[in-house]
């Protein structure tokens, strides 16, 4: 009788290691999914929140931005106008300043137009007329106009060794040979640098535009050119040693 209760608590031990060993491969089983389900829960809120942005609050380009990203702004701004006062008019306020364009008390060139030749009101022609008060009309653009400039450079022959010297060009020029003025120079830094187009369409650009033809690699090679001029005057010791005599200097962490 011993010794079949022994092999019957023998049986049952058994059965709880088993059960236990069981048990434990769950628990672990539960809790890989518990961190699986954590990781994705995660990845689906970072992903949302990518969706969510658009060009106003990344850097997104509104070219690539997601798809329904420009309809939730219009949205948006839809619903912010449904709000405003229904007094309130579109555009600026009063009492916010204008920035028009204002009439040039000095025009550098005044034309008059053609009288009018019949009445807008009721077209009764207008040949012989009484006077009335005229209007104005301002037109502001720019002349763009080629310019060359040759430089005669004076020589003098050395009365001591015969040596013949010939006068220095003036900055900017070369001595037998074409370059660009400032102003070409000035277009080139502006596209490629401020405006970061590239040095080949700046070029084209600048033809178009100015009319005067320029390669892309004299464009890609102007910021060079700046840069050499700017370190003859001393503009980076001047440039740090004003920072360093600023009270406060500012940062951030834009690329």
């Amino acid at each position: 009788m011993i010794a079949g209760q022994r092999e019957l608590l023998s049986r049952l031990r058994a059965v709880v290691e088993a059960k236990d060993a069981e048990v434990t491969a769950l628990r672990a089983e539960l809790a890989a999914a518990r961190d699986r389900e954590r990781r994705l829960e995660l990845r689906l809120a970072e992903l949302e929140r990518r969706l969510a942005m658009d060009s106003s609050d990344s850097g997104t380009p509104s070219s690539k931005e997601p798809i329904g990203a420009r309809e939730r702004r219009r949205a948006l701004r839809q619903e912010s106008e449904r709000e405003r006062r229904k007094d309130r008019r579109r555009g600026g306020q009063p009492g916010h300043p204008g920035r028009g364009l204002a009439r040039d008390p000095d025009p550098g060139e005044r034309k008059d137009a053609d009288p009018p030749a019949q009445c807008r009101r009721c077209g009764t022609g207008l040949d012989g007329a009484a006077p009335a008060a005229p209007s104005w009309a301002q037109v502001v653009d720019v002349q763009v106009t080629k310019t060359v400039t040759e430089w005669t450079l004076p020589g003098l022959q050395c009365p001591c060794c015969g040596t013949a010297v010939i006068a220095g060009p003036p900055p900017g020029a070369h001595a037998g040979s074409v370059s660009y003025g400032p102003a070409l120079n000035g277009a080139a830094i502006l596209l490629t640098s401020y405006g970061n187009v590239p040095p080949e369409r700046a070029a084209n650009v600048m033809g178009m535009l100015l009319g005067v033809p320029v390669s892309a690699g004299w464009v890609d090679k102007a910021s060079a050119r700046l840069s050499r001029q700017l370190e003859k005057a001393g503009f980076e010791e001047a440039m740090c040693a004003a920072l360093a005599a600023e009270p406060v200097l500012a940062a951030d962490e834009t690329p």
